[in-house]
């Protein structure tokens, strides 16, 4: 995985908005607000992506590839966080961010809903 084409597949979303959180020392995408994925370091300066995922999901994640841990400095259950140098395909890093982004997306008053996907 690079972070260039992640943050490009982050973009590509509808409604889909990038800043940089200094104190954290990541790039957060958001959709009405609330964060769907950030990419970032963990505290040995690997990369990774943290995104949402269905914590039935994550847990089958987690058991099948060693580069999915539960989400750095997120809620364990509710978010996972995938190193850029794991076993995990990049069409599936691609897929879970679709998953992250619909999960936050739902969760969204109708109305702005509408406004992003009219």
């Amino acid at each position: 995985m690079n972070k260039q084409k992640l943050e490009s597949y982050c973009l590509r979303l509808p409604g889909s908005v990038h800043d940089y959180q200094t104190e954290w020392e990541a790039d957060r995408y958001q959709v009405g607000g609330k964060i769907f994925a950030m990419i970032g370091c963990d505290p040995a300066g690997k990369s990774i992506i943290t995104l949402k995922c269905d914590p039935h999901r994550s847990e089958e994640l987690r058991e099948t590839y060693h580069g999915v841990i539960p989400g750095y400095y997120m809620n364990k259950s509710h978010w996972i966080s995938i190193y850029f140098d794991s076993d995990i395909p990049e069409e599936l890093v691609a897929n879970l961010i679709s998953h992250s982004y619909e999960m936050v997306f739902q969760k969204l008053p109708q109305k702005l809903q509408k406004q992003i996907k009219p």
